[in-house]
């Protein structure tokens, strides 16, 4: 496969390579932009072929769920259908086929391919920020301290940097509004 050369970004000219990787900016050759192209090491190599699936020889040979023309290279972990190595998707050590990756995403089945998350860091927060309204602390409070507490370690957004000042606020606001509760109960109690 031949790879096109590296481009201006302004003018898509392709560039010579004399301006690979150089630690200054050079003007382009076309339009005069000041352009500086850093290329990386896999760039010059070859593209790995990926696997068509071997063509079935024999009538006695098993052939893919999918691709009757291919032979079977694996089964499918779920179901035991075959697979053709176009078909395989390897996942955790284990072999699947498209339509039970599937449904093993839509059942969180499997972890790593995991796209939501239950928020119990936010969760908690706004429990305890619901606290501030007059007796429902009562319930919100201990519920936030809780989720806080049992949840601590488990795992925070798939898409914001982990942080605990959440969890931190939730138990610190929650826990006030409790000693502020039986302060003002004990309060109530001695008139």
């Amino acid at each position: 496969m031949i790879k096109a050369p590296p481009a201006c970004s302004k003018c898509w000219t392709p560039l010579p390579a004399d301006f690979l990787n150089l630690e200054e900016y050079r003007a382009c050759p076309s339009c005069a932009s000041m352009v500086r192209l850093e290329v990386f090491p896999a760039y010059f190599r070859e593209a790995a072929k990926g696997s068509a699936g071997e063509a079935l020889l024999a009538d006695t040979e098993a052939s893919c769920f999918y691709h009757p023309q291919k032979r079977a290279s694996v089964v499918c972990s779920e179901c035991g259908r075959f697979l053709c190595s176009l078909c395989d998707l390897e996942l955790e050590g284990k072999h699947f086929c498209a339509s039970c990756l599937e449904s093993a995403k839509e059942k969180n089945k499997i972890a790593s391919i995991q796209n939501t998350r239950q928020l119990y860091d936010v969760l908690a927060f706004h429990l305890a920020l619901l606290g501030f309204i007059p007796w429902i602390n009562l319930g919100t409070a201990p519920a936030a301290i809780y989720l806080a507490v049992k949840h601590w370690k488990s795992p925070s957004s798939l898409v914001r940097k982990p942080s605990r000042a959440r969890m931190v606020a939730a138990i610190l606001i929650a826990s006030l509004q409790i000693l502020g509760m039986i302060s003002l109960i004990g309060f109530i109690a001695t008139r």
